[in-house]
Order: structure tokens, then sequence, then C-alpha cells
């Protein structure tokens, strides 16, 4: 027991959730969330609601205590530090915050697989927040509960504001996690993707010591059995790829790669809604329309309460958060077998990329370190041309660790599983953005369902000459041209620049990892171009 289990306060914010909310289902969540205009209802029954100035995640803000255990561990560069007593007087702080308001509570667990599994708390004062995460991590009686499982405890106060001067903060907003007592203190931020990446965080530290690869992936297993996971930065697709009736989804976001196969970590899916069509995306779209469903900044038509998701007047990062179990195909219990197939998935705006090439061991583990997909113009104030963005294992954020722990781990996993490893780009052709056109989601899911499908093992290839490449010459009911990113160009010549600043830009980010990220983990160079 530690001096927090017997905190006169938390046990105050305990008998309050008691009184009033403890592990309520979502009517009356939705009725507190409306009852306190923090929500309304669309014409369809789900709850819509606003995060505020904060519609993403506040990465800057994040903190992890430091400790003896986390002192030789965290990759520091990557990761802002709290000391242990600046941690404890925001802890304290947020627990007489909460002590005095109504206090919603959700215990709930994360871990498909009860050999890795956690307990988790959540106590806040909004109810949407509890329906959220309630809707996010794994309600109690849906999969068998570990005899050792983790406790987690999530202080969620996002109306306090934290102090720098108390709290060693930059501002009033705080995400700071005590990896050592597994206690999460969220503060500042009416975001509620903050709480599900801080069960992820905490996820990410502890697996590798447990012989758990952690996973920023959606996975999916198909009819045969044949597990397939998917990397990928927001807006590669890797959420609308994985939802495939045919191949039932074991999860859309985290994971965790055991020696007995794959597990989810969550029971929920947090789907972008951006340009949401019932066309290209019918189960996602489906999921929005339901009640107990939460979307977030999403605009609603003021006459109908019908969402607008072509509406990006607030943010481009519209989400919906939803339980597996209302998808039609989902797979049973939240686990599936070693991968066969892994699929790094990204949005290459500069146009070079091909749509699809099969991966060495060692290319697989430099894409995964590396993490790319590249942002579009208009998207974010300042840009006006694509720009490279690298996040080491496809979620650096959430990444406590020096990513070459996960990539040797990657490389181990991919070694004893012997999984296919695929590069997927979704993003442009013919030339970059602005200048070429997107690689349609038809198209991406025949090659996808080639590749998983096993169409292309004798398939030739050819060697991309800059970027090491090994590419199909042909795939049924695909034109050859596209696969040769080259000649869907107009001028080769302003295709090669654009290729060259790519491949330096990839040669630039692997660089920071320094001389350890290669020697176990990773790659003999996949680019080929020095």
């Amino acid at each position: 027991m530690t001096a927090f289990d017997h905190n006169p306060l938390r046990h105050r914010v305990e008998q309050a959730a008691a009184a009033l909310s403890r592990n309520a289902l979502p009517p009356p969540l939705i009725a507190e969330a409306i009852g306190a205009r923090a929500g309304e209802l669309t014409a369809d029954g789900a709850l819509s609601v606003r995060t505020g100035a904060f519609t993403g995640r506040s990465p800057k803000d994040k903190f992890i205590v430091r400790d003896a255990l986390t002192e030789p561990r965290v990759w520091w560069e990557n990761s802002a530090a709290m000391a242990p007593e600046q941690f404890e007087q925001l802890l304290e702080d947020a627990l007489a915050h909460l002590a005095d308001r109504p206090v919603y509570r959700q215990d709930l667990l994360a871990g498909a697989d009860p050999a890795h599994q956690y307990a988790v708390t959540v106590m806040t004062e909004s109810a949407w927040h509890a329906l959220f995460i309630r809707n996010l991590l794994i309600r109690p009686g849906e999969v068998p509960r570990g005899e050792q499982a983790a406790q987690v405890t999530i202080i969620h106060a996002p109306t306090l504001s934290a102090d720098p001067a108390r709290h060693g903060t930059r501002g009033e907003t705080a995400i700071a996690l005590d990896m050592s007592r597994n206690i999460v203190v969220i503060a500042g931020t009416l975001y509620a993707g903050e709480i599900k990446k801080s069960v992820f965080s905490l996820f990410n530290f502890h697996a590798p010591q447990a012989g758990v690869l952690p996973m920023h992936c959606s996975a999916n297993v198909g009819p045969d059995g044949d597990t397939a996971l998917f990397f990928g930065l927001s807006g590669t697709g890797k959420t609308t790829l994985s939802n495939d009736p045919a191949r039932p989804l074991i999860g859309d976001d985290e994971h965790g790669w055991s020696g007995s196969g794959v597990f989810n970590l969550e029971g929920g899916c947090y789907a972008k809604t951006v340009r949401l069509s019932e066309e290209a995306e019918p189960e996602i779209f489906a999921a929005t329309r339901r009640f107990g469903t939460v979307l977030e900044n999403v605009v609603l038509d003021p006459e109908h309460h019908v969402p607008d998701f072509d509406d990006v007047s607030l943010t481009e990062n519209t989400r919906a958060a939803y339980p597996l179990s209302v998808l039609p195909s989902v797979a049973p219990g939240g686990v599936g077998g070693l991968p066969r197939s892994v699929v790094f998935l990204t949005a290459d705006a500069f146009g070079v990329l091909p749509p699809i090439a099969r991966l060495t061991r060692e290319q697989a583990v430099y894409h995964f370190l590396s993490g790319y997909t590249a942002k579009v113009a208009g998207t974010e104030r300042g840009v006006t041309e694509p720009q490279a963005t690298f996040s080491a294992c496809f979620g650096a954020p959430f990444m406590p660790l020096h990513p070459s722990v996960y990539g040797k781990m990657l490389a181990e996993r991919l070694t004893e599983s012997g999984a296919a490893t695929w590069l997927i780009n979704t993003g442009w052709t013919g030339g970059g953005y602005g200048a070429g056109k997107r690689i349609d989601i038809a198209t991406t899911r025949r090659l996808l369902s080639a590749a998983l499908g096993g169409e292309l093992e004798e398939v030739p290839a050819r060697t991309d000459e800059r970027f090491g490449l090994a590419v199909p010459r042909a795939v049924a009911d695909v034109d050859p041209v596209l696969l040769d990113p080259r000649r869907t160009w107009a001028s080769e010549a302003a295709y090669d620049e654009a290729a060259d600043r790519l491949a330096g830009l990839f040669r630039q980010n692997f660089a920071r990892f320094g001389a350890g990220a290669g020697a176990d983990a990773g790659p003999r160079l996949a680019l080929a171009a020095e």
C-alpha cells in the first residue's frame, strides 16, 4: 500500500463517485452531460461534444515522473520530466479539485490478454469523458480478468489549471504519469484522447519488461486465422483499411505482440470522421449514428442536428468514440494469433513512394523507426507545401523508451513469426500534393488484398533504385504504370528532384537515433542512395 492509497482526499473522491455515478451506463451519463450543457444529441442519438481550445493532444505538456525506476530507462530527449514532489502536489491539487465536484468513476480493463492486463480506474468531473473512456476501454465481463491485473488510476480534472510554480509545468495544462505507481493526472484540457493515450503510454513503458512489443497499430484477422497488423500515423488510412467485413477487427489503435499472439489493449474505436462518407466507410459511418457514440468537435446542422463531416471549421481532427461491439465484424475476445503480415502505411504527399513494396526485415525495422508520413498544405497554419513527418515507431509521443528498444523487439518478432512486411503508400501519385492526385481507396484496397492474400508471393519485383524497395511489376486489376511512380509524373526530372529530397529527409531523420539504433535492431540502410 502507498501513501496514495491512504490519501483522505482520494477516499472523499471515491465516496462522491460511489454516491453519484460508479460505472454508470450510457443513458445516465448522456443525461448528465446534456443537463450540464456539455453536449447535445444528434438526430440519430449520438452525443456531440466540443473540447474547447484543445482539439488534439498536447504532447509538450506531457510529463513523466523522474524517479529511480524511470531515470535509467526513459528516453528523456523525447519526454519531459517532472520531479516526484511536483507530481505529488499536482495529485493533491487534482484530488482537492474533484472533492468539491460531482465525480464519475469507471472501472475498466486494458488488455484483452489476461496475462498482460491493467485494471483501470478513471475518476473524472465530466460525465461525457466517463462515457468516452467507457466506450474506448474494455468493459467488465467482455474478456476474462487476469488474476494479477496491475492497477492504474487516472485522475481527470480538465477544468483544473496547473500552476507552473507549484507543478513544474509549462502552463495550465498537464498530462503527468507516475510510472512507478501507475497513476496519471490530467489537468487543463478537455481533449478526451489524453485519457486513452495515457493508458497506452503506461503500457508502452512496462510491456517490454514482460516480453510484449507494444504497438500503435490496428489489427484484423482473415478467414484462415491470418493476423495482419497496420501501422500508420493519422490520416494514412489505418482505421479505414483495417475495417474490412471479410477480416474481423481485433482493434483499431493499440495492441501488444506477445510470444503467443496479438491482443487489443482497448475495447473501442476512436475514428477520425473528417470527410467521412457512408459509401467509402460504411461501418464507421454507421457507428456515428448510434446512441452512446461520442462525436468530438463535429459540426451539426443547426436545424436538423445532423453531423456535417465535411465541415472542419472547428478542427480537422474530428472524432467518433464507440465500442468495438457495434461493428459488424469483430474478432472474438480481442485477440489473434501470431501475425502473418505487417503493413506500414504512409500518405506520401511528395508523390514519390510506390503504392506498394515488400520490405526485408532490416527495411521493416528502418521504416518502423522512421514512422514516415507527410502533412499537406492547408491542414495546419503555416504549412504551404508538403512537409515530411517522422514519428518513431509510428507513435513517438506515447513511446517512453528509446525507439531502439521497440525496434529490436520488432526485429525479433518478425524473425520468429516469418511475417511478410509491406509498405503501402496511400498518398499521392503523378506529382506531389497540389499537382498529382491521391491514390484512390479502391486501388489501395486491391493492393492490400493482393498482399494479404498471398497473390504477390511469386510476382516478379523491380528494385527501386533510390529507396531500395522491392516493387511488384504487376498486380491484378491495377494499372502497371501506377506501380512505378516515376512513370506517373509529367516530368521525370521533377520526380527525381522530389524523390532525392525525400530520401535525404529519411537519412537526416534516422541519424538522430545514433549508432545504437542500427546494430541490433536496425537497418543496413534501407535507402540505397547515399
